[in-house]
């Protein structure tokens, strides 16, 4: 998996791929990953894929009721934002050598070339 916490991203597929403004315009909607799920090739992004969740009342919520929670999407329906040109990319990556001889692998956009990693 190429995505890590922290990461913008788009999605691409499934029904909260499109928002639409007041002019009636569609675009991609955009986010933030706030988890990764590796084993299940999941992730939870920022404000996608809001599901109600019944929630009993305890000592933490005393008043319970139907909460509103991100549920976790797969991560083929999501695309990394390029940082040069803001649209959905494919990832890449590319192993370099710096100074002292050591490897280090760098996630890079297929597009543009641009590294994705600080």
């Amino acid at each position: 998996m190429q995505i890590k916490t922290g990461d913008t991203v788009a999605i691409i597929a499934g029904r909260d791929q499109f928002v639409t403004d007041k002019k009636g315009n569609k675009s991609r909607k955009t986010g933030t990953v706030l988890q990764v799920f590796p084993k299940t090739n999941k992730v939870l992004v920022q404000g996608v894929n809001i599901v109600k969740k019944h929630q009993r009342p305890s000592q933490a919520n005393e008043d319970g009721g139907i909460i509103e929670i991100e549920a976790p999407i797969d991560a083929s329906n999501v695309a990394l934002i390029d940082p040069s040109t803001n649209l959905p990319t494919r990832v890449r990556i590319k192993t370099e050598v710096d100074s002292k001889g050591k490897t280090k692998k760098v996630r890079v956009a297929v597009k543009t070339g641009t590294p994705i990693d600080k």
